[in-house]
């Protein structure tokens, strides 16, 4: 088990680098859908087919109360086979909607995936050619984290954030055309409240996306720590190091419950603060709208004001649904940041040019061949264009040492505060790692080692 390194970036932690921004890693992300263009311009069509059917299903609220519902409360008309044609197309129209929403966000899923499945193979397939400098800087726990929390955080970003901010985009377009069509002075009253709503997401918003950040940071610190100590468990027990891990542990506990705390508490205030401003506005909507109309200002009926208040709530909701989703995008585009810094690493450079073939010996001489024949032989090619084949075989033995001599310093016994128990442990475990131990030209059995391994190591650890 290795000690912690001390400075940035410290050991178990990826910290993406300042040219690994958000925009960056979007623009990269972008480099993946390139592939799926042709179920992306189907989830637009399908998008706008929902966005679409939605606006005319408020807009149509208008012909329905002025054509239809008020004409017969004022003339006590009982034929309802108008008003019965007129549900019928607005039936219509939200069904389309509801199938265009199904199909677009299950295109997304198959999107997603593919996408996730790409960038993990590249992932993986990158990772085996690093150099062991970077798993000895890194945490297995933080690069574990890479395919599980940061690719977690990507899936929902691709299947959902992202069609549901452009869903609402397009929505908040077609609904405004809408709302300037029935009334240029109540489009006006909700362009000027929505200001005041982005002004309250652009500081909320601000404030969890930089503990998200830090969220994802943590998140690859307790994880490689974790993992880091599990392997090196046996050790901690045998220094005694319980009480040390412990408390680093809960430093990095902490660390991750700050962060996650600050970044879900801003989230979190986030959507209700903007649903109330909504309904708020709609309040205050209703009776501007009825004011105007009581004036005759702007042509406004009772259907179109109906409309609007519905065509309001259709375009603050996609706001409030963007700020919503930003927080998610913020946290997917960090953990964005960390698998393209893994990608980005630089691979070992393969310097070496002897290498392992299989062989075949003839009359003394070898010779490389093309299928497998037991026998293997280091292939050397020289500088002059000659090629040497030397064959590989394994035989080490020593003589005259004596395995069992090992001097123990009395510095090492400053780590043993429980030396009893230190050494049955450690007698256990160095003692049953040697099949046979030579002393000089005469080998014993693992039973007698063991034994005398153990009652040399209880003497070295007494206290």
């Amino acid at each position: 088990m290795s000690e912690r390194r001390q400075g940035p970036p410290p050991r178990g932690v990826m910290v993406p680098g300042a040219a690994k921004g958000a925009g960056k890693s979007f623009v990269r992300l972008l480099s993946y859908m390139k592939r799926y263009w042709i179920q992306l311009i189907l989830v637009f069509v399908c998008i706008l087919v929902s966005a679409v059917a939605g606006v005319a299903g408020s807009t149509f609220l208008q012909t329905l109360i002025d054509d239809y519902i008020s004409p017969m409360l004022l003339n006590g008309s009982r034929d309802f086979s108008g008003l019965a044609g007129a549900l019928a197309k607005l039936g219509v129209l939200y069904a389309a909607g509801i199938l265009g929403t199904l199909f677009y966000n299950r295109l997304m899923v198959v999107v997603a995936q593919g996408i996730l499945k790409t960038i993990r193979d590249e992932m993986f397939s990158h990772m085996q050619t690093l150099p062991i400098r970077f798993f000895d800087t890194h945490a297995s726990g933080d690069v574990m984290s890479l395919y599980t929390n940061d690719t977690d955080t990507l899936r929902q970003m691709l299947a959902q954030s992202i069609p549901q901010i452009f869903s609402s985009i397009v929505t908040v377009i077609a609904v405004f055309v809408a709302m300037v069509r029935l009334s240029i002075w109540l489009t006006l009253f909700v362009l000027a409240f929505v200001a005041l709503m982005m002004l309250v997401t652009k500081f909320v918003g601000g404030k969890s996306g930089a503990f998200f950040v830090k969220q994802q940071n943590s998140i690859g610190a307790v994880n490689g720590y974790i993992e880091e100590m599990i392997h090196g468990q046996k050790v901690i027990k045998v220094f005694c190091h319980e009480e040390q891990t412990k408390a680093d542990f809960d430093k990095h506990n902490d660390e991750l419950f700050q962060n996650a705390a600050w970044a879900n508490s801003f989230a979190n205030i986030l959507m209700p603060i903007m649903n109330n401003l909504g309904y708020v506005q709609y309040v205050l909507l209703a009776m501007l709208g009825g004011a105007l109309a009581f004036h005759g200002v702007g042509g406004l009926t009772l259907g179109a004001i109906a409309a609007f208040l519905q065509l309001s709530r259709s375009f603050t909701m996609p706001i409030s649904q963007i700020s919503q989703q930003a927080s998610a995008i913020v946290m997917a585009l960090a953990g964005a940041g960390r698998i393209f810094e893994l990608l980005d690493e630089e691979p070992e450079t393969d310097e070496g040019y002897v290498t392992l073939v299989n062989a075949e010996e003839q009359d003394g001489v070898l010779t490389e061949t093309d299928h497998r024949t037991g026998v293997w032989a280091w292939k050397h090619p020289h500088g002059d264009g000659t090629v040497t084949y030397t064959r590989m075989a394994g035989d080490v033995q020593f003589f005259d040492g004596d395995a069992s001599k090992k001097d123990i310093h009395e510095a090492d016994l400053a780590y043993l505060e429980q030396c009893d128990r230190a050494a049955r442990y450690a007698g256990e475990k160095l003692g049953w790692q040697f099949v046979e131990v030579s002393d000089g030209r005469q080998l014993y059995p693992v039973e007698q080692i063991r034994d005398e391994l153990y009652r040399r190591i209880q003497e070295a650890f007494a206290c």
